[in-house]
């Protein structure tokens, strides 16, 4: 694989994101996605899935457990992605607040 091939950094998030929206626009029978968007317990139920793998990054931060912290980071930000899907905010809008930061 060249130089070209790779992707950009942020490309990744992009298309996560992307499958995010796409999974919540169109509610595929089968999907966990499309499940967090029609919860019975609404927002709550990625509101909890936010505050439990916050929890497991802390605690396989704490064990310096290196593998399951960057499984648990993954989840953790997969499941900010549904938030800011589910409160119409994109990554862009993410991006741009970390982008004022420096």
């Amino acid at each position: 694989m060249t130089d070209e091939d790779d992707p950009a950094p942020d490309a990744v998030l992009d298309a996560l994101f992307a499958t995010i929206e796409d999974r919540r626009d169109e509610l595929p029978e089968g999907s966990y996605t499309a499940s967090l968007f029609t919860h019975d317990k609404g927002e709550n139920a990625v509101l909890e899935k936010v505050g439990e793998e916050a929890t497991e990054v802390v605690l396989a931060a704490k064990d310096d457990d290196h593998e399951d912290l960057v499984a648990e980071s993954a989840d953790l930000v997969y499941h900010l992605l549904v938030l800011l899907a589910m409160k119409d905010l994109t990554v862009d809008d993410l991006r741009a607040e970390l982008e004022e930061r420096f």
